[in-house]
């Protein structure tokens, strides 16, 4: 039915807390709808038309006028609130066993193999902002040159070094060694994270050379059926990392939120194949909810709806624009940690009405709609609700 679909996952744009949400200490999180009371409303005229308003009450949107797009919210069956876990549910493979986590550090055998299989000590093992560590322990590394290793609430290992200590091929290579032989069996961590950084004297910044090495999705994914079946996958951002490098025909690394939409806005323009965009926008996440940068976090979403216009006026009536999101980060709570919500969910199709998708069991219902839009066989997990256009035909 559509040519070409482009899925947008807007990292950590939440959109209320999940009915479990208690469980993972996430009561009242809600991060567009917080952000938007805390900061005087939100002003996103595109997501607005889109009908993102009607999907909760959130401050400065309107939710009267007819929206352009199907609208709704996913629940997330999987048991997480990460990044990994999010996308994979949307890529019709949720996951029912969470991924290990380490409130109080790393334990022993796996601090002992990582210096075994690296030939480093480390500095750190704890939880810990990945700024704050840096400034904490930046000065002690350049002077020793041993890597930083820490984790958060998520299931995490993340070593950062200065690029002038520990040059990114090494970086990237104690990465791979860790992720090969350090986190494996029950110390199976989603994902292990290259945390590079720069400056001197205890001021430092981390760089955009950040590599995430992820666990393999554990069955095939809507990606690898669709470059099975000949369709063009193309991963924009930090997707090919999220899925250990499958399922993919092209891979697309982008250096921010703008980076990735314009990359994303070019191949609207100039990709004339057939099949899957996917488009992961990572600083929403990275630099404003781990940080509760409510202000931050604002302008962010304020300079993608601008960037949003510029794609949708760039697609046909053969093109279906989805927008979602992977999980919570409610920048205006105590926790710099992931929360456990609801995510948004908006469908377009130029010149097709948009009608409410209601609340959906699963983030997988986005790979059921895939799936039926290229005639591809039904996955284990999701509802398709491609039905919406073809009702409006």
């Amino acid at each position: 039915m559509f040519k070409r679909v482009f899925l947008i996952v807007m990292d950590s744009v939440g959109i209320g807390a999940l009915p479990d949400a208690e469980r993972y200490g996430d009561g009242g999180s809600d991060t567009l709808g917080n952000i938007a009371r805390s900061q005087d409303g939100l002003r996103l005229p595109v997501l607005e038309k889109l009908g993102l308003g009607h999907i909760a009450p959130i401050v400065g949107m309107d939710d009267t006028s007819m929206p352009l797009a199907s609208y709704g919210k996913m629940a997330e069956i999987s048991l997480g609130k990460d990044t990994t876990s999010g996308h994979w549910e949307m890529a019709g493979v949720p996951l029912f066993r969470a991924f290990p986590t380490y409130p109080n550090g790393f334990p022993s055998e796996v601090i002992d193999k990582f210096r075994e299989v690296t030939g480093k000590d480390v500095l750190g093992n704890c939880v810990a902002s990945g700024t704050a560590i840096i400034a904490e322990l930046g000065d002690e590394h350049v002077r020793t040159g041993k890597p930083i290793v820490y984790t958060s609430a998520d299931s995490v290992f993340q070593i950062a070094a200065h690029e002038d200590v520990i040059p990114l091929p090494e970086l990237y290579e104690m990465c791979h060694l860790t992720r090969a032989q350090v986190c494996v069996g029950d110390h199976a961590v989603g994902r292990i994270i290259a945390r590079p950084f720069v400056g001197k004297n205890g001021a430092y910044t981390r760089t955009s050379n950040r590599h995430d090495y992820s666990l393999e999705p554990p069955s095939d994914t809507l990606l690898d059926d669709m470059k099975a079946a000949g369709f063009d996958v193309i991963g924009i951002g930090k997707i090919a990392d999220i899925f250990a490098h499958r399922g993919l025909t092209e891979t697309i690394l982008t250096k921010s939120n703008d980076h990735g939409m314009e990359e994303t806005i070019r191949k609207a323009r100039t990709w004339d194949g057939q099949g899957l965009v996917m488009t992961n926008l990572v600083e929403f996440d990275s630099l404003y909810g781990h940080r509760n940068d409510a202000a931050g976090y604002k302008m962010a979403l304020e300079a993608f709806d601008k960037q949003l216009a510029v794609l949708v006026e760039e697609l046909t009536k053969d093109d279906l624009l989805i927008i979602t999101a992977d999980h919570g980060c409610d920048p205006t709570t105590v926790s710099t940690d992931h929360s456990r919500e609801y995510v948004p969910i908006l469908a377009y199709c130029k010149g097709k009405y948009g009608v409410d998708l209601g609340v959906r069991k699963t983030f997988a219902d986005v790979s059921a709609t895939v799936r039926e839009n290229f005639a591809m066989e039904k996955g284990a997990y999701g509802t398709s609700f491609l039905a919406v256009w073809k009702e409006n035909e």
